[in-house]
């Protein structure tokens, strides 16, 4: 009967550092995803939520973008799907994807800084209509 309360105590300190582990990981990679709408409300409600990390969907407005000479730092502005007059600049240091251009949705990641500027270290685009079958394909015989 020893043996088997040793193995019980051994199984349950296991499963509790398990627990633990799975969960702080899950706490520290934890991100949250937004609409530019919903972090401007978010940030005006609570200034602290600058030092948190988030992914936000929108798309670049028509003719904001930017590179600066010199380094590797583009400069663009991203506005709400919903609502165009929710806007904030980007800035992003590292290559873009090919798929970017003027007037694509983006996903970024990164923190929203005191200034407005959102600092992006991830910069995902959505370009759906390229992936998209041909209505002719879609018809079946």
């Amino acid at each position: 009967m020893k043996k088997n309360g040793r193995f019980m105590v051994g199984l349950v300190g296991v499963a509790a550092v398990v627990t633990y582990l799975i969960w702080t990981g899950v706490s520290e990679t934890m991100v949250y995803y937004m609409t530019p709408v919903e972090l401007m409300e978010r940030v005006e409600a609570d200034p602290t939520f600058h030092e948190v990390g988030v992914k936000v969907g929108g798309q670049v407005v028509p003719g904001s973008y930017k590179r600066v000479e010199g380094e590797l730092l583009h400069v663009f502005t991203v506005h709400d799907l919903a609502d165009e007059s929710t806007t904030f600049v980007v800035e992003y240091r590292d290559a873009l994807p090919d798929t970017f251009t003027d007037e694509v949705e983006v996903v970024l990641e990164g923190k929203l800084r005191a200034d407005g500027v959102f600092e992006a270290t991830t910069l995902l685009t959505k370009c759906g209509s390229r992936y998209e079958a041909a209505p002719e394909d879609l018809k079946t015989g």
